[in-house]
């Protein structure tokens, strides 16, 4: 058995437990209008599914707002520069950065993406590198942030009171080595992994299995790879790809004001 139909087979356990296999899509480091993006956008289209797209606020092009009609919006840090000390993983939000600047520049790129995108916008923080130190997720929660989104299965639905958690789980770039696509039976592992996980009580049923994506850095094996993902998962009737609200709707203490548009509870 090869891996594609591994994933198929993984999601014929889902259909026969009678389970949706829910999935939401992110994709990280948009700030103009590029080809690459079209290209991206082109994607979402063909197989009409919904997009969440991280937006540097520091960065944009408020151009951008006649692109993205059908994309709901989420803030990528600041600035997506690194302050972390010499040695330590990169990041812009490190435990060693004062809370008051953390805080004014979360605020007003909060404002920077509300003024261009309006009710496109749904106030989730994406922090560049997928890492924020805990001691600023306070800062989150009190300044209208309504979720973070990181890397790897969540522990819980609520990481502070009122603060939600959706990660990504599968994403196909090789940051180690060439940067092109890892190979298909590394991405497969990914996906398979994370909804056995699920489905087996491991990790939390309610999470979406999020599928991370880079558009300014995909080479054409990334693409095509990425397109044939799409293309097995959207194929099979366990499947559905939800909103970025409809994630958010799965988690009990969410003020139901967060919500831009009606969403159903797909897991039952």
């Amino acid at each position: 058995m090869n891996s594609w139909d591994s994933l198929n087979k993984e999601l014929d356990l889902w259909r026969s437990e009678g389970r949706v296999a829910t999935f939401w899509w992110r994709d990280d480091d948009v700030v103009a209008p590029t080809p690459a993006l079209e290209r991206l956008l082109h994607l979402k289209e063909h197989f009409d599914l919904p997009l969440a797209l991280a937006v540097i606020p520091e960065k944009v092009d408020p151009e951008l707002v006649n692109h993205l009609e059908e994309c709901v919006i989420l803030q990528h840090g600041f600035s997506h520069e690194n302050v972390a000390a010499a040695g330590a993983k990169k990041s812009e939000f490190p435990d060693t950065r004062a809370v008051e600047e953390i805080k004014t520049d979360l605020l007003k790129g909060k404002e920077t993406l509300t003024r261009i995108f309006t009710n496109q916008f749904v106030p989730i923080m994406v922090p560049p590198w997928n890492r924020i130190a805990d001691n600023h997720l306070g800062v989150l929660a009190e300044h209208g942030f309504v979720g973070i989104s990181r890397y790897k299965a969540r522990k819980e639905g609520l990481v502070r009171p009122a603060l939600a958690e959706i990660n990504t789980h599968v994403d196909p770039i090789n940051w180690r080595d060439d940067r092109s696509v890892v190979p298909e039976a590394v991405l497969l592992d990914m996906v398979i992994d994370h909804l056995a996980a699920r489905r087996q009580g491991q990790a939390d049923l309610l999470e979406p299995t999020g599928l991370l994506t880079h558009h300014l850095v995909h080479d054409e094996n990334v693409w095509a790879t990425l397109y044939k993902l799409l293309a097995t998962l959207t194929d099979h009737p366990a499947v559905r790809f939800l909103t970025i609200e409809g994630a958010l709707a799965l988690i009990d203490g969410i003020p139901d004001e967060v919500f831009l548009q009606e969403t159903e509870q797909a897991v039952e």
